[in-house]
């Protein structure tokens, strides 16, 4: 009973120990897909997680494990975060788009930008045009009402509303007989000469 107890207690122990060990020293998705030790100062350990292995998989397909590490190492601490953002951004979209890759997702985008660039030019035309519309509209509005109401003062006299400029030129121009008879009574003047002109 001795012999029992005391291999069933160190075992315990042992196995108590080794599981908090392999908890404490998980290693990163990095040194987990690369198959090799995880030390206290990987560089890979604070941005590729145990529990994201697939964020490290593209990126060390990509642009392979050792450039990564140089790249990080030769960037300061502070920037090191949006480092691998960039880089797992644009390995995923080397994986989804071969060929292109992200510069594909940034023609796109310009490609949306210049639409909608487009969009918006047309609708700020069409505002213009209808603005003119509508101050040509209310212009026209403001002057019939001012024509309108200048017209009505005429409209119990219509005589008046011929122009006296035309009406002078018939009160001196009209052949009465006293002017007949002294354009007659003319000496010198015979039938001929005056009917000449």
């Amino acid at each position: 009973m001795r012999d029992a107890g005391t291999v069933a207690s160190p075992g315990g122990g042992r196995a108590g120990g080794a599981g908090g060990a392999a908890s404490a020293l998980a290693p990163c998705a990095a040194c987990k897909l690369l198959r090799r030790r995880c030390a206290a100062s990987c560089v890979f350990a604070p941005y590729f997680p145990p529990g994201e292995p697939h964020k490290f998989a593209n990126v060390h397909k990509v642009f392979g494990a050792s450039n990564v590490s140089k790249l990080l190492q030769e960037i300061p601490v502070q920037h090191r975060g949006d480092a691998v953002s960039s880089l797992v951004y644009e390995a995923n979209a080397r994986v989804r788009d071969p060929v292109y890759g992200c510069v594909g997702a940034i023609s796109s985008l310009q490609q949306q930008v210049e639409a909608l660039q487009a969009q918006l030019a047309l609708a700020q035309a069409e505002m213009v045009r209808l603005q003119m519309s509508n101050d040509y509209i209310v212009h026209r509005f403001k002057a019939a009402r001012g024509g309108g109401g200048g017209g009505s003062s005429y409209a119990g006299s219509p005589s008046s509303m011929s122009s006296p400029k035309t009406a002078e030129p018939e009160a001196h121009c009209k052949a009465t007989p006293e002017l007949l008879d002294m354009v007659v009574d003319q000496p010198g003047m015979d039938d001929a000469q005056f009917w000449s002109y």
